[in-house]
C-alpha cells in the first residue's frame, strides 16, 4: 500500500473516479486543513485505486513537486501547495483550443475508448469548467464555439442513445439511421427534456445519458414507431409524423383512436394521419366531430365517412367556414343533398384536393361547351372526377385533337354527357392509339369523328384486349373482308363493346346453320353489322315467320338483312296481312323500310295496278319504278302463280334447318 502523508491538495476530478475494481491500491488523502489547525489530528480519507489511477497520482505529483519533492516523506508547506493551485489554473487556461476541443468530446462521449489493464491517459481530464473561462473578448469566440461543439456532442450522444433503443426494439440499422437522420427536431426535443431533468431531484446525480434514456423511454416512440410501420408507412412519413408531433406523442395515439371510432380502418389510419395536413394533430376531438356531424347533414352517409376520410384526409384540417364554402359550391348548382353525398362518396378529392380558385376554372370550362350551371351540376355529380382533371395539360390538347377529326363543339358535348370519363383520359396514351388503328383497317377520316360522336364509348375499350381481338373476329370467323371491315366499324361501332365468346361467335353459328355462307354473311354484316347484337331468342322467331308463314325465300333476308331489326309484331305481321289481304306482294325493303303512310299508297297503287292490267287498260308507260315496286318480279299474275313459285323456292331448300 502506497500511503500519503498530510497534505494540503485537492486531486482533480480525474482522481476522483473508480471506473472498474481491479487488484488495487491504496491511496490515502487528507482533507484541507486551516493553518492554525493542528496538523497531527487529520481525518484521513481512504480511496482505493488501480494502477492506471496510481500512475497518474505519481506522474502528477511529479510534474507539480518543485525542489522539495524529492524528499521522501511526500512534505510540501502550504505555501507551496497554494502556488500549486495557481500554477494548474494557468496551465488549464493556457490550453490550445484544439486541444480543448478534443479533451469536451472525450469528457462528453457516450463510451469511452476501450482501456487495457495498466494503460493510462496521455492526460487528464481536467473539469469543463475550466475550459469554459475566458479572460478576454478573443476567448469569447473560442467559449462559443466550444459550446456549440458541446451541444453537438450530446446531439450524437442522444442520436446513438435513440439507434440503441431502436435496436432493442428489433430494428435495423439502417432502417434506425435513416429514421434518426431525419427527425432532427425530435433529437433537439429529446435532448432538452433530459436536460430538464436534472432539476429534478432524483435525476439530480444522475448521467445525461440515463436522463435520455428515460426520455425516450417514457415517450413510447420505440412502439409508436412499429405501429406506424406495421400500418405500411415508410420511414420517410413516419419520422414527418414525429416531427409534426413537436415531442407530443400522445396526440399521435388520440387522433388514432378517433380516426378508427369513424371507421377508418388498416392501411389508411397511417394515411390519413400524414395527409391530412400539419395542423391536424393541434386540432381538438370537438372540432373533428364538428367537420363530421356537418358533412352527415349534407348527405354523407356514417357508414362512407370512413372512406371519405380515408381518400380525403385534408377535410380534417379545414375549418368550418371553409368547409361550408367548398359545400355550397357544389349545393349552388342544383345539386341536393343525395347527389352531393354520392359525389362525395365517389370521389371524395372532390371537396379537398383543390382550391376555390381551381374549381371555379374547370366549372366556367365545362359551360364554354354549351351547358348550363344545372347541367354542370348534374355532370359532376354523375362523374366528379372530372375536377382532378388538368385544363392546360388535360382539356385543352384533347379539344383541339376532337376538332381536328371534324368534331364540332355540339358532337364534344354529347361526348362529354354521354362519357364523361373520355375527358379524363390521357390523349396520347388512351385516344390517339385507338384513332390510329381506324384509320389503319380503312375507316375514312371523316367518318371517325362521327362514330365517335354515335358511341363514345368506344374510347372506353382496351385497344389490345377489346377492339383489336373483335375486328380479327369478324375477319377470321364472320367472312368480313378487308375492304369491307372499316364500313363494319363505322356503320356499327357498338360490335366492338360485345363479347366474343358470349355475343358475337354465338351469332355466328346460327346464321351460318341457316344455310348462309361465310362470305354472304360478311356481306350481310357490311350492309346491316348490327345484326350480330340481337338476341337469337328474337331472330329466330322472326326467320321462322319469314319461311314458314311468308313463304319466303332465304335469299329475301340475304339480300335485306335489315329484316332482324324490325318487330315481329308490331311491323312485320300486320303488312304482311295486308300485303295478303290485297293480294299483292314486296320486297322485304319496300314492304318494311317505310312509314305506315307510305306502305299503304304502294299498296293502293300496286291494287289499282293489277285492276287495270285485268281490264286490259293498263298503260305500257306505267313503269315499275313508278309503283315502288322496284322490280318487274313483284307482279306475279295470279296468287296461284306467286303461291307456286314460293312454294317451289321453299321445297329447293326444304333441307335447310331453322
Amino acid at each position: 500500500m502506497l500511503s500519503c502523508p498530510q497534505r494540503y491538495f485537492c486531486p482533480p476530478p480525474s482522481l476522483r473516479r473508480c471506473p472498474r475494481s481491479h487488484p488495487a491500491t491504496t491511496v490515502t488523502f487528507c482533507t484541507h486543513q486551516q493553518p492554525n489547525q493542528p496538523a497531527t489530528a487529520p481525518d484521513a480519507v481512504l480511496r482505493t485505486h488501480n494502477s492506471k489511477s496510481t500512475s497518474i497520482l505519481i506522474h502528477h505529483l511529479s510534474r507539480h513537486g518543485n525542489s522539495k519533492s524529492e524528499n521522501p516523506d511526500l512534505t510540501v508547506s502550504n505555501q507551496g501547495d497554494d502556488h500549486q493551485s495557481h500554477e494548474y489554473e494557468k496551465r488549464q487556461l493556457a490550453v490550445p483550443l484544439e486541444e480543448k476541443l478534443n479533451v469536451l468530446e472525450l469528457s462528453l462521449a457516450a463510451k469511452r475508448i476501450p482501456q487495457f489493464p495498466g494503460s493510462i491517459y496521455s492526460t487528464s481530464v481536467p473539469p469543463i469548467q475550466s475550459l469554459l473561462l475566458s479572460e478576454n473578448a478573443d476567448d469569447e469566440e473560442d467559449e462559443e464555439e466550444m459550446i456549440m461543439r458541446a451541444l453537438e456532442i450530446r446531439r450524437r450522444v442522444t442520436q446513438e442513445i435513440f439507434k440503441e433503443a431502436m435496436r432493442k426494439g428489433k430494428f435495423g440499422i439502417t432502417y434506425s439511421t435513416n429514421l434518426m437522420s431525419r427527425i432532427p427536431e425530435f433529437i433537439d426535443y429529446v435532448m432538452i427534456q433530459a436536460a430538464a431533468l436534472k432539476k429534478l431531484p432524483e435525476f439530480q446525480h444522475s448521467t445525461f445519458n440515463s436522463r435520455v434514456k428515460t426520455v425516450i423511454q417514457d415517450s413510447n416512440v420505440v412502439p409508436l414507431v412499429r405501429w406506424l410501420k406495421h400500418n405500411q408507412l415508410s420511414y420517410p412519413k413516419i419520422a414527418k409524423l414525429i416531427t409534426m408531433s413537436k415531442g407530443m406523442l400522445d396526440s399521435i395515439r388520440c387522433l388514432t383512436e378517433w380516426l378508427k371510432s369513424i371507421h377508418v380502418k388498416g392501411e389508411f389510419l397511417g394515411v390519413a394521419l400524414w395527409k391530412s395536413g400539419d395542423n391536424i394533430l393541434e386540432r381538438s376531438i370537438e372540432e373533428l366531430d364538428g367537420v363530421v356531424e356537418y358533412l352527415l347533414s349534407k348527405g354523407v352517409r356514417r357508414d362512407w365517412m370512413g372512406y371519405v376520410v380515408s381518400r380525403c384526409p385534408q377535410l380534417l384540417s379545414y375549418g368550418m367556414e371553409e368547409l361550408k364554402t367548398r359545400v355550397e359550391f357544389y349545393l349552388n348548382m342544383g345539386m341536393n343533398e343525395n347527389d352531393f353525398g354520392t359525389m362525395v362518396f365517389d370521389y371524395p378529392g372532390v371537396l379537398g384536393h383543390f382550391t376555390l380558385e381551381e374549381m371555379n376554372q374547370k366549372v366556367n370550362y365545362l359551360k364554354e361547351f354549351g351547358l348550363n350551371t344545372e347541367d354542370v351540376g348534374r355532370l359532376l355529380a354523375f362523374r366528379p372526377q372530372l375536377m382532378g382533371c388538368s385544363i392546360e395539360e388535360r382539356w385543352k390538347p384533347l379539344v383541339k385533337y376532337l376538332y381536328y377529326l371534324g368534331i364540332s363543339r355540339d358532337g364534344m358535348r354529347r361526348m362529354l354527357t354521354v362519357k364523361p370519363m373520355i375527358f379524363c383520359f390521357d390523349m396520347e396514351a388512351n385516344i390517339v392509339p385507338k384513332v390510329q388503328f381506324f384509320q389503319d383497317i380503312g375507316v375514312r377520316d371523316d367518318a371517325i369523328g362521327d362514330m365517335l360522336v354515335k358511341f363514345p364509348t368506344l374510347l372506353t375499350y382496351s385497344l389490345y384486349k377489346k377492339i383489336r381481338p373483335v375486328v380479327i373476329f369478324l375477319m377470321t370467323k364472320a367472312g368480313v373482308t378487308e375492304k369491307d371491315i372499316g364500313k363494319v366499324i363505322a356503320l356499327g361501332p357498338e360490335l366492338l363493346g360485345c363479347s366474343i365468346a358470349n355475343k358475337l361467335e354465338v351469332h355466328v353459328k346460327y346464321f351460318l346453320s341457316l344455310g348462309i355462307g361465310r362470305r354472304q354473311l360478311g356481306e350481310m354484316i357490311a350492309d346491316f353489322p348490327l345484326m350480330l347484337r340481337y338476341k337469337v331468342e328474337l331472330l329466330r322467331p322472326k326467320y321462322q315467320y319469314l319461311r314458314r308463314t311468308m313463304v319466303r325465300p332465304l335469299r329475301d333476308v340475304i339480300e335485306f338483312p335489315r329484316f332482324f331489326s324490325y318487330s315481329l309484331e308490331d311491323r312485320i305481321i300486320p303488312r304482311h296481312k295486308i300485303t295478303v289481304e290485297n293480294r299483292v306482294n314486296f320486297k322485304l325493303r319496300y314492304m318494311l323500310a317505310c312509314t305506315d303512310e307510305e306502305f299503304n299508297e304502294r299498296v293502293a297503287e300496286k291494287v289499282e295496278r293489277r285492276r287495270k292490267f285485268e281490264l286490259g287498260i293498263l298503260d305500257d308507260s306505267v313503269t315499275d319504278c313508278q309503283t315502288g315496286s322496284g322490280t318487274e318480279d313483284d307482279i306475279p299474275k295470279s296468287e296461284n302463280a306467286l303461291s307456286h313459285l314460293q312454294t317451289s323456292d321453299y321445297s329447293a331448300e326444304a333441307g335447310t334447318k331453322l
